[in-house]
């Protein structure tokens, strides 16, 4: 006779994870890892005009300890990457990343032995923005689509039933070395 004899199927855990969610997705403390040009994009976006904390972004954390979003702006250098991975790992969970530029999406115009071609050989990556340098609106615009990215995201044995299914959808996935579009 407890309250989930009562409710529908998952109910009771389904408003838990949409009220963590809201709660998470308005709570986003991001870390600096400003590189190159887009650092100053990424200033700017934190400024007066565009005004970061109506989303609930404050600050701009400098310990990773207290930060749960990670925006890499700019080149990754070579030497740069294990500090890269390291601030990473340092950060608690749940966590995000952000690639600003296609310099950190793709070593950019960067194509030689001492840049990383991709900051996601490093870390796991949620949102790639393009550009060089995007725009502070840019930013803005992939900040609101990590929110909803947030919000969706499930919690305790659902998140891991999800992210198994992720990883298994990827490995079935068409290589891109095999994949036919406008370049070939």
């Amino acid at each position: 006779m407890g309250i989930e004899e009562k409710l529908p199927s998952g109910f009771l855990l389904t408003t838990v994870e949409q009220a963590a969610g809201l709660a998470r997705k308005s709570s986003v403390f991001p870390a600096t890892f400003g590189l190159a040009c887009c650092a100053i994009e990424m200033m700017t976006t934190g400024a007066g005009r565009y005004d970061l904390a109506r989303f609930g972004m404050e600050v701009f954390r400098g310990s990773p300890r207290q930060a749960d979003l990670m925006i890499v702006a700019g080149r990754v250098s070579q030497k740069m990457a294990p500090v890269l991975r390291q601030v990473y790992d340092q950060m608690p969970n749940p966590k995000w990343v952000i690639s600003m530029g296609v310099c950190a999406s793709s070593g950019g115009m960067f194509n030689n032995y001492a840049i990383v071609q991709g900051v996601d050989h490093i870390v796991p990556v949620d949102i790639y923005l393009p550009g060089c340098p995007p725009r502070p609106e840019m930013l803005l615009d992939s900040i609101l689509k990590l929110h909803q990215k947030i919000r969706e995201e499930k919690l305790g044995v659902n998140r891991e039933r999800a992210a198994r299914e992720a990883e298994e959808a990827a490995l079935k996935a068409l290589p891109l070395i095999e994949m036919k579009g406008l370049l070939r």
